[in-house]
């Protein structure tokens, strides 16, 4: 198979593969995985060693096995609740009985053969005096799902494990092998195995060590392939020629203006940043900040800057809320020494103010997604800000730079990365960060309660309520689930309003409002207009409300240690002391550390870190969280040492082959136009 034909076989729809119709191809698109190439990456997330047999008599408990029996007597059914019931089946083999249970749809049709020899999965377990097997599957003796390490794949409706086993070992059959992505010299350096035995042992592994060996390979290429794209973009970034700034001491001059000092790490960061104006090179920086740390006035101080150099700046944001605020705070700060306009999707009279912008009459242009509109042109940008960067993707920043000529660019965000962290997955942009907030700013205390004890939370919440000050309550989801035990939005709001706090003003926010009516809501909380407002995550990015002092989040197990982080800022804004409550009744060990850990600190770095360890970088970023692909392989927490060792080759290969033009990168080119195309529909290459 020539190059170009294997590649766009890899490229294909599922339907290539023979048993996958259009239905079936829908179904695993629900899944994201949208042609052969996403399939053969679609690695399990474990692996059932169906590899152990033992006798019933001589089973060890607690450890997954199997074991062959033939079933002795009648399936019984125990209906537990609606759509699950308990089945109950005695089994035999030469050492004795036992009897094997296991839940399932008490509609679906269930039978065995008697004196048919099957094999079970699960576990033996003791209990009361008697051993009892906890079964996961089953099958008829001499079936393909026995003796193997078997693959387990996170599935969906309508397409379960067998479903997924199959078509992927069809895949793997419809190519003879898979062609290497990483150049020879790399391989060997690194003593990592092929690609094709990677694939093919991630799915089908023939030992646990084939299978770590296969992991390492795959998290080596994952790390690199993305390394090289973000070192490659900063690399033709650097190669032109920036904007130079010469006037840089009025970053300081404005910084004495202000009612408040500045602290250490601020100045830093300035330093820093007005370096990079000075440089000749076009500044990319990512600016980390915990909530509340300053990172709005860093932003303004450099935005000064850049206008008494004679150019313009754009801020981006990624609601129309969090522009709103910008827009207020910049105006506070500036009062009339500047021009700034606000540019959102529901700004009117706009042919006006676009045509100012493109005259130059705008100093400072803040704004959302509007502001990379084609119509939207500047006089003379300087300098690009995108606020809450991990909601912008690569491609969202490179429009709002090509907006000038070659404009400096910082983005910010207020979800901590561990430094070491952060320099290599942010590998297109430097990295500065504020680790220490304002003097005056207290620890928000945090407290951890069960659900019995709402009585006393919105006791105390009436008693602050009644003191002037405002609450928030989060709800993890918008309205009740039928298949999900969750507070709602909706349903808490109603309760709140007509029997915990009846006579209170409370208002109700969540994100499948229109825009209008979330502005209109959240403009009536900032000025007083409500008590206490019950909200979704959509109150998560940047709401400033200096007099709620207070923030209820229930089923505090639904979110992530980072996002809980991210919620508890929304108060520990103002004077008053701050609080936040975390309801939960998760009993768990997991569920238990995140929680002891929010109890226990406010600093994020320290939070994201644990929070990183416990969840891996997947489930921590979330899809497109960080502004990047999401990593299918690869944890950043455990595979730091890999990452470094990537860094390390990319950089190698970048020296000899800055265009990555060799006959050896196509093969990369063609996985990196891949990854950048499905996430963010640009090509690094143009």
């Amino acid at each position: 198979m020539e190059f170009q034909e294997y590649v766009n076989f890899l490229n294909s729809e599922l339907t290539v593969i023979k048993g996958v119709g259009e239905k079936k191809s829908a179904l695993f698109a629900k899944l994201g995985i949208n042609c052969v190439w996403d399939l053969l990456y679609y690695f399990p997330y474990e692996h059932e060693d169906r590899r152990s047999f033992y006798k019933i008599a001589t089973c060890p408990d607690n450890k997954l096995c199997c074991i062959k029996a033939i079933p002795k007597g009648k399936l019984l059914k125990k209906n537990i609740r609606k759509n699950i019931a308990l089945f109950t089946l005695t089994v035999a083999d030469n050492s004795g009985l036992v009897n094997v249970k296991f839940f399932s749809n008490p509609y679906y049709k269930i039978s065995f053969d008697l004196d048919t020899e099957y094999v079970f999965f699960g576990r033996m377990v003791t209990g009361y005096g008697k051993r009892e097997f906890e079964m996961k599957s089953y099958e008829k003796s001499g079936g393909g799902n026995t003796g193997v390490m078997l693959p387990v794949y996170h599935a969906s409706a309508g397409l379960g494990q067998n479903v997924i086993r199959k078509t992927v070992r069809d895949a793997l059959g419809g190519v003879d092998y898979l062609v290497d992505s990483l150049p020879e010299s790399v391989i060997s350096r690194y003593n990592l195995c092929t690609i094709d035995e990677a694939v093919r042992q991630m799915h089908l592994p023939d030992s646990e060590q084939a299978l770590a060996r296969a992991r390492a390979r795959l998290v080596f290429e994952e790390l690199f392939v993305l390394q090289l794209a973000l070192m490659f973009l900063k690399s033709r970034r650097t190669e032109n020629s920036g904007l130079v700034f010469q006037k840089i001491s009025v970053a300081a001059d404005f910084a004495k203006k202000l009612p408040f000092e500045l602290t250490d790490s601020q100045k830093q960061v300035i330093n820093e940043i007005c370096t990079d104006f000075r440089s000749g090179k076009p500044m990319n920086r990512l600016l980390q900040g915990d909530v509340g740390s300053g990172k709005t006035v860093v932003a303004a101080a450099v935005m000064y800057t850049a206008h008494a150099n004679g150019y313009q700046s754009a801020m981006m944001a990624p609601t129309e809320i969090l522009a709103q605020q910008h827009y207020n705070t910049l105006t506070s700060f500036f009062g009339d020494s500047l021009n700034i306009a606000l540019l959102t999707g529901s700004t009117g009279k706009k042919k006006k103010l676009l045509a100012d912008i493109k005259d130059g009459k705008y100093d400072i242009v803040v704004g959302t997604h509007a502001l990379i509109e084609g119509n939207v042109e500047f006089a003379n940008l300087g300098l690009c800000i995108t606020d809450e960067q991990h909601r912008f993707g690569v491609n969202q920043r490179a429009r709002l730079f090509e907006k000038g000529m070659t404009p400096h660019v910082l983005v910010m965000s207020a979800t901590p990365i561990p430094r070491t962290l952060s320099l290599i997955l942010y590998g297109d942009l430097d990295v500065s960060i504020i680790n220490t907030l304002p003097k005056g700013r207290e620890p928000i205390d945090t407290f951890c309660v069960k659900s019995d004890m709402h009585n006393r939370v919105y006791g105390f919440v009436k008693k602050q309520l009644d003191e002037g000050r405002q609450c928030y309550v989060v709800c993890p989801l918008v309205e009740k689930s039928d298949t999900m035990d969750v507070t709602s939005s909706v349903e808490f709001e109603e309760e709140l309003r007509s029997k915990v706090l009846p006579g209170y003003r409370i208002g109700l926010l969540h994100g499948k409002m229109k825009a209008a009516q979330k502005d209109e809501i959240m403009t009536a909380f900032k000025n007083l207009e409500l008590d206490l407002l019950v909200s979704t995550t959509v109150i998560e990015v940047g709401v400033d409300v200096p007099n709620a002092n207070i923030i209820v989040i229930e089923n505090a197990e639904r979110f992530g240690l980072s996002q809980l982080h991210q919620l508890r800022g929304r108060v520990g804004r103002g004077q008053h002391k701050s609080y936040c409550i975390l309801v939960t009744d998760a009993d768990n060990k997991e569920t238990s550390e995140r929680m002891s850990i929010m109890t226990a600190t406010n600093d994020g770095f320290k939070i994201s870190q644990k929070d990183l360890e416990l969840r891996g970088c997947g489930e921590f970023f979330g899809t497109r969280q960080h502004g990047l692909p999401e990593l299918k392989v690869a944890n950043l927490f455990t595979d730091i040492d890999v990452l470094k060792l990537v860094q390390q080759a990319c950089g190698e290969i970048l020296a000899e082959d800055p265009l990555l033009e060799s006959g050896d990168m196509a093969m990369i080119r063609a996985r990196i136009q891949k990854l950048f195309a499905e996430y963010d529909n640009f090509n690094i290459f143009n």
